[in-house]
């Protein structure tokens, strides 16, 4: 059987954090029979390194010739503590350490490349942000190798081929299947545990990308998928994911079981869990994904399943997203009038800003929609010129924001076939005096979005949460 883990930064941070990885790396081998890990580059409170690396890239493009030296030195403390905490002298310690070191005089050359031309492009962040994992991935395996287990550190650039879309490319699967088959299935079958880069890949024609958001562990979901592995976890510093944000509510627990659909409403709604591109290769090949604790072993943490037909079990979670506007564009003259809608959202677009909620009137006079607050004076100026005839003509009455509003997300699959769901949610916030200024349900059915004051957010949850426990 064939299980692929992903290490994040605070897993491989220290010297004592590899240390515990080694040993969960090796049972997972004992009990799995073969085992690919993807690692992020170092990273525990308060220095990661990828935040290091892009720090000195953006220094030297806006003309400081200093820091990204400060930066470079930086990263060779870093790395060295754990080099010094882990190998020995007498083994390959010298030798990690120059190959570490390499990778740091790139970047200080890179950065010096920068800063003379004066511009960071995509391509070149995407070189610079990527060494992290290459650093780490060569401690971790020389460790393994020391402690008496073969294993052998392998840069994605070799084996996940990707479009130029630099800075949140997209895997070419037939392409990386082939690679990563050739690459990887002979060391599995010598026992051989690959210690592979997460977050970063390659064009067709060698130039290092990055996978955007949520990189390392969209790494490991497609060599999950490449290499067809029984399970894929991603180990991270929580138990798994939670009922709600522990800091607004203490009773907060982990989920066991969580569909595809219930993650991608939570994620898309603040909480704190896996972006969905991350999980798709493995929910579309039927591999379960598990979210597990690094410093909790023992815990089962959550698996995240294909949807099915047959949910149950009501509200699962509840999230939030604060600073926020809502946005509302009013007026008599919109009654019946096409393409009102589309040019209100058009607008919004050109102002390159997200929606995150919107609701309408059945009346068709309003139109409101939630957006990030900094963005609240942008849209607002688009629609007044998209609209500047209409608001002359008074078809259109007033654009105007709310400010300082969340939204407040009730998700469950099982929502569907539970009736009442929504009249607890808001007798329970009723009961405690919070105002609901905006409601939307998705025709998923798998969630509810109610729009409250920014103050009011902790209770909001707090309330909706205790349905969960109750």
């Amino acid at each position: 059987m064939t299980l692929v883990v992903k290490f994040g930064g605070t897993s491989v941070g220290s010297a004592a954090a590899m240390r515990e990885t080694a040993d969960l790396i090796l049972q997972s081998q004992a009990d799995w029979g073969q085992v690919v890990v993807v690692a992020s580059g170092m990273g525990s409170k308060p220095v990661k390194v990828t935040d290091l690396l892009l720090q000195g890239a953006h220094t030297a493009a806006a003309g400081d010739t200093e820091t990204y030296l400060m930066v470079a030195e930086q990263l060779r403390q870093i790395h060295f503590e754990a080099i010094d905490g882990l190998l020995e002298p007498e083994g390959e310690r010298q030798q990690v350490l120059a190959e570490n070191g390499r990778f740091i005089d790139r970047f200080t050359a890179l950065c010096q490349a920068v800063n003379v031309l004066g511009e960071l492009s995509p391509r070149a962040l995407d070189a610079i942000s990527g060494m992290g994992e290459q650093m780490s991935i060569r401690i971790l395996a020389a460790y393994l190798r020391q402690i008496g287990h073969p294993a052998e550190a392998i840069d994605a650039t070799e084996l996940v081929v990707t479009d130029g879309h630099f800075q949140n490319a997209s895997p070419l699967f037939e392409q990386t299947e082939a690679k990563t088959g050739a690459r990887i299935r002979p060391l599995l079958a010598q026992g051989v545990i690959p210690i592979v880069t997460g977050f970063i890949g390659a064009t067709a024609s060698g130039a290092t990308t990055t996978l955007g958001r949520g990189g390392s562990d969209f790494s490991a979901a497609i060599f999950g998928q490449v290499l067809a592995a029984d399970e894929v976890w991603i180990w991270t510093d929580v138990d798994g994911v939670m009922s709600a944000d522990p800091r607004l509510v203490s009773g907060a627990r982990s989920i066991p079981t969580l569909s595809y659909r219930e993650v991608s409403e939570l994620a898309f709604y603040g909480a704190r869990v896996l972006h969905p591109k991350t999980m798709r290769p493995c929910v579309e090949n039927g591999i379960p994904l598990r979210i597990k604790n690094t410093f909790n072993p023992s815990h089962p943490g959550t698996v995240i399943v294909p949807d099915s037909a047959a949910e149950n079990g009501g509200v699962k979670a509840v999230t939030a997203i604060k600073n926020l506007s809502l946005i509302t564009v009013e007026g008599k003259g919109m009654l019946g009038v096409p393409g009102i809608a589309a040019r209100t959202f058009g607008a919004v677009a050109r102002s390159q800003v997200s929606v995150l909620l919107i609701t309408q009137a059945s009346s068709e006079q309003s139109i409101c929609f939630a957006a990030p607050s900094d963005a609240t004076n942008a849209v607002i100026r688009s629609l007044e010129e998209t609209f500047e005839e209409e608001l002359k003509a008074q078809d259109i009455d007033s654009i105007w924001a709310l400010p300082d509003v969340s939204i407040v997300t009730v998700v469950g699959a099982g929502m569907r076939g539970t009736p009442g769901i929504a009249g607890r949610v808001f007798t329970a916030l009723g009961q405690h005096g919070v105002n609901i200024i905006a409601i939307a349900q998705g025709s998923s059915e798998c969630s509810i979005s109610l729009v409250v004051a920014g103050e009011e957010t902790g209770t909001a949850v707090s309330h909706i949460h205790s349905l969960i426990t109750a």
